[in-house]
């Protein structure tokens, strides 16, 4: 599931010059607003062509300027959707969803239409009208019309972008479930840190064109500097857990990692199941004694892995649970009241209240292994 970029494009006085190759099953362009994210996709998608590069997806290179190689966006197979759902409104749902059928020979599809239903819960909208659907159900069709060609790998561009918050809650189940349920790479342009701590395999940051970091989510989320000032406070730990049961009289669920074991507000799914929970950097707190008479019931025992003082008043602390990272944010002063210091055995301390449903998600394997 590998997509390989490594492009040069002039646009204007504007310079794009990205490289990177990712095999997750959702890599996210994560970056401020003129960045490059959308040209970025657009070369891949084949809308524009790079003065110099390759790109390849799947193992079949779509341009290759060397070789005077440039596939048209028609031939490459790639799914696209786009910030608005661009469905037609005299049509049906149905008749919307099949329209993405006609560009595959038959020979070649491997998506079929109930399937593709079920996957995305639209199944009672078949017959509708694009005018009777809400903007979260529009979505879903725009993203099953593009499944429908049976792509080779699927282009999202800030799908969420037009969405108020309660159709992004609506939408975001599903989204997972095409990360977890097929086979297509997806490339998903993203400026929002939340949407890309929760879908995201790889992240590849852009600013001013230029790719200044490239990696696993977790390592991404944890360089709060790439952040906007803007949303450095929703930065910290990613953390792949597993349901180890529930606890049925409080309505909590317990994860386990190799980090230790932490109690959240009940997930409905199954113990053995993966979780992925993102811990925002300002709320962990930090205890140099294991903590007693707190109401705060999750403790990760650790050593501090490092400090970065380079902040004013605040201090970003990395603290090493059993070969895990968590990383949190307190002011210099506590940092000298507590002596901290690299190597020592400390508490990182979390509200469970921290983690809300924007915080939680299922995941299945993000990586093939």
């Amino acid at each position: 599931m590998t997509v390989a970029v490594d492009i040069s494009h002039r646009l204007g006085a504007f310079t794009l010059d990205a490289r990177f190759e990712s095999a997750g099953r959702l890599t996210a362009l994560f970056g401020p607003s003129g960045s490059g994210k959308t040209s970025l996709v657009n070369l891949i998608g084949g809308l524009l062509k790079p003065d110099r590069g390759r790109i390849a997806a799947e193992g079949r290179v779509f341009v290759d300027t060397a070789q005077k190689l440039f596939v048209p966006a028609h031939k490459r197979r790639i799914g696209y959707v786009f910030q608005e759902p661009r469905l037609f409104p005299h049509m049906s749902v149905r008749a919307n969803l099949l329209y993405g059928r006609w560009f595959t020979p038959s020979a070649e599809r491997y998506e079929d239409l109930d399937r593709v239903v079920d996957l995305l819960g639209i199944r009672h909208l078949l017959e509708r009208r694009p005018s009777h659907l809400s903007g979260g159900e529009k979505q879903r069709v725009a993203i099953g019309r593009a499944l429908l060609t049976s792509p080779r790998l699927l282009l999202m561009d800030e799908p969420l972008a037009s969405l108020d918050d309660a159709r992004k809650a609506e939408i975001m189940p599903y989204l997972e479930r095409l990360r977890d349920e097929t086979k297509i790479p997806i490339v998903y342009v993203s400026h929002s840190v939340s949407e890309v701590a929760r879908l995201a395999s790889d992240v590849v940051v852009l600013s001013h064109g230029k790719i200044v970091a490239f990696g696993p989510t977790g390592a991404i989320m944890q360089r709060l500097d790439l952040l906007p000032k803007e949303s450095q406070g929703e930065g910290g730990t990613v953390l792949d857990m597993r349901v180890a049961g529930h606890d049925d009289e409080f309505e909590m669920t317990i994860l386990r990692s190799t980090a230790g074991e932490i109690r959240v507000p009940r997930v409905d799914t199954a113990p053995g199941s993966a979780v992925r929970v993102r811990i925002r950097a300002r709320d962990v707190m930090i205890a140099t004694e294991l903590p007693r008479g707190l109401s705060a019931l999750n403790v990760l025992a650790g050593k501090v892995a490092s400090i970065d003082t380079s902040d004013g008043a605040t201090v970003e602390v990395r603290i090493d649970c059993n070969g895990e990272m968590v990383l949190s944010r307190i002011t210099r002063q506590s940092m000298n009241a507590l002596g901290l210091a690299v190597g020592l055995p400390v508490f990182a301390v979390i509200k469970t209240v921290a983690f809300d449903q924007e915080n939680l998600s299922r995941t299945g394997a993000l990586h093939d292994i």
